[in-house]
Parts: C-alpha cells; sequence; structure tokens
C-alpha cells in the first residue's frame, strides 16, 4: 500500500506526516530539490486542531503561541472594538511561524521508514506505481491536465507580510483592524515578535506611501524596535469545481484558497486531513483497498462544507469591503450589537474552531 504526494508545502508535509503514522508507505515528490521556507510568514491554528495536530500528527507544543484574546476593531467606529473573542478557561488559537513548522515536520519525517522524499519532474505513469495520488502542487503537469476548473476571485489586493520586533510586554491578545486601507493583522508569535498581515486594496496604497509607517500608524500598544524585510503576494479566493479525478485527488491551497483576514486557510486544510485520515484508517481496519474510492468519499463529506466556509470568509471580507467604499458605520455597527449576545459570540467561536 503506497500514497504519492505531490508538492513539498505545509499541507505535503502534515498530511505525509498523518498517513505514516496510518503506517502507510507514502512518496513525497517534489520538482524542486530545494525549497526556501519564508521566515516572516506565520499560521494560525485553533484550539481544536492543535489538539488533534498534537495527538494525531506531532506535538507542536514547544513551537507555538498561545493567544488568549481576539480583538476586531474598526476604523470607522474611531478604532472601536466590534467583537471581542475570549475563553477564560482556554485559549483560542495559536500562531506559529511557517519555517519552524516545516523544520519540525521534515526532520521527523525523514527519520520515518514508511516516508521517502524523490526529486522527480517526471510524472509519467504515476498511476501505476501508487493506489493514491494526492496532489498539492499548482504548477505540475498534473494540476494542468486535471485540476484547471476552478473558481477564482481576485480581490484586487496585495498582502503585505512581515514580523515586527518590539519591547518585550504581555503579548497574548491578537488584533484585527479593518482599516480604511484594508484588513490589518497583529498576530503575537511572542512576547517580543509579532506578526503582521495588511491586505491593501490597489487602488488604497499610493506609490510615495512607506507601509512602515502606515504599520506604525495603526500600532497602539507596541514599541516597536524593527519591523523586518515586508514581503507580498496577490490575495485571490479559490475552489476546484470537481476535487478528484480517478484515483488523483487534489489538496490544501490547490482544493480552496481564502482570503486571510479570518486566519482559516491551513484550518480548513487540517479539517480536511482528519476527514481523509478517517476515511483511509477505516477501509484499512475493513480490510478494504485504498483506491479512488476514498477520493469519492473525501468529496462528498467536505466539498460542501469548504464551500459554505469559503463563502462565509468571503461575506465578511465584502461586508467591510462594501462599509469601506460607503464610509458610512451602520454593518460595524450592526456587527458590534449581534456580537455582544454571549449565544452568538459563542457560536462564532465555534465555527473558528471547529468549522462547520
Amino acid at each position: 500500500m503506497r500514497v504519492c504526494i505531490l508538492g513539498v508545502g505545509l499541507s505535503s508535509l502534515t498530511l505525509a506526516k498523518a498517513l505514516v503514522n496510518l503506517n502507510i508507505h507514502v512518496d513525497l515528490i517534489s520538482q524542486k530539490k530545494n525549497i526556501k521556507i519564508n521566515e516572516n510568514r506565520t499560521i494560525g491554528i485553533s484550539e481544536n486542531n492543535i489538539e488533534y495536530f498534537n495527538n494525531h500528527i506531532i506535538n507542536i507544543e514547544k513551537i507555538i503561541w498561545k493567544l488568549k484574546k481576539i480583538e476586531i476593531l474598526s476604523e470607522n467606529l474611531n478604532d472601536e472594538k466590534l467583537l471581542i473573542f475570549e475563553d477564560n478557561k482556554k485559549y483560542l488559537f495559536s500562531i506559529i511561524k511557517n519555517s519552524k513548522l516545516y523544520e519540525l515536520l521534515e526532520k521527523n519525517l525523514l527519520k520515518n521508514k514508511f516516508f521517502k522524499k524523490i526529486n522527480k519532474k517526471n510524472f509519467v505513469n504515476l498511476n501505476k506505481d501508487y493506489n493514491l495520488i494526492i496532489n498539492t502542487d499548482f504548477n505540475n503537469l498534473v494540476s494542468k491536465k486535471y485540476f484547471s476548473k476552478k473558481i477564482i476571485k481576485k480581490y484586487n489586493s496585495l498582502a503585505y507580510v512581515t514580523v515586527m520586533e518590539h519591547d518585550k510586554i504581555t503579548n497574548t491578545v491578537a488584533t484585527q483592524i479593518f482599516t480604511k486601507k484594508g484588513p490589518l493583522a497583529f498576530l503575537p508569535i511572542s512576547n517580543s515578535e509579532t506578526s503582521i498581515v495588511f491586505s491593501i486594496n490597489s487602488s488604497n496604497i499610493k506609490r510615495e506611501e512607506n507601509l512602515k509607517d502606515l504599520i506604525n500608524n495603526y500600532n497602539f500598544k507596541y514599541k516597536i524596535k524593527k519591523i523586518r524585510n515586508i514581503e507580498t503576494f496577490e490575495l485571490k479566493s479559490l475552489s476546484l469545481r470537481s476535487y478528484y479525478d480517478s484515483n488523483i485527488l487534489a489538496f490544501g491551497d490547490l482544493l480552496h484558497r481564502i482570503h486571510p483576514l479570518a486566519g482559516q486557510g491551513f484550518n480548513m486544510t487540517l479539517r480536511d486531513i482528519k476527514i481523509i485520515s478517517r476515511i483511509i484508517k477505516k477501509k484499512i481496519d475493513l480490510g478494504l483497498p485504498i483506491d479512488s474510492s476514498i477520493n469519492q468519499e473525501f468529496e462528498n463529506k467536505t466539498k460542501h462544507k469548504n464551500f459554505i466556509f469559503s463563502n462565509s470568509i468571503d461575506f465578511i471580507y465584502e461586508l467591510f469591503n462594501l462599509e469601506r467604499k460607503s464610509k458610512n458605520k451602520i454593518i460595524s455597527k450592526s456587527i458590534q450589537k449581534i456580537g455582544n449576545y454571549s449565544s452568538i459570540n459563542k457560536l462564532f467561536r465555534e465555527i473558528a474552531n471547529k468549522g462547520i
């Protein structure tokens, strides 16, 4: 029983580790020999997914930074708090550096007898060699041949990503500000470092504007020592029309990509990993073959949920984008009022934690 995973990103390594833990032979195939991981990129992982990661993939307690509170603010309301999410009994969310998680997963996998990493440019005859092929790579021939039909939405925005170093504080509160230029997130990764993701509409930034000055304008609690190199990437959402073709399954960002404002992209992938791992384990326990039926069952269980969740994030973005364009306060005031109801606030927390 052998599975092939195409691509070597975080989604690939995490899925590979989940599968080798089930004693499944996994070949990880990459077209590139060396992968450079951005030191300034971070991901958020919900409390429920941290628990799953620790118990079923690999323990990551030593490399995560736990957040006790999440505050949502709006510049339209003079930086009033729209929503506050907190639970006195537990943490809500964790932030982790991509590079640290990548290093931990890769190091562990390379020691595992069920795992093999292969550099290969030609994907001919893969179908004959593997029970299941899981593709996470946008740019290979498999994606172009089998997964070209997709729904893409461009936000006409760029995400600016960096890490700032600052004076040491108790740094366990994440802040999301819906500014007049776009959503800005301050995501703590230690008591002296905070990750920043600033999604700016292309029409809202002038060439002469210094992004570091913009960050300083919206910073209200950090004494900044240094802002590291700023990386940018284009923002768009994506959903595949079909999740699989025969025994080839699309996965990770190739399957769905969402706006980063809620920090839910990798959480969606982790929920997918939970589901496909359970499907495969059930097949193994029943003595059934690992074949294309897994892909069909996976699509049936996840496609509608992923579609609803992705569109919910897009709806939130469009709500605040509409308010930004119209320059009124109705939407922010409404959200602020709704968020004061404890039952609704709890529902929002549960969806962010466990998905739909």
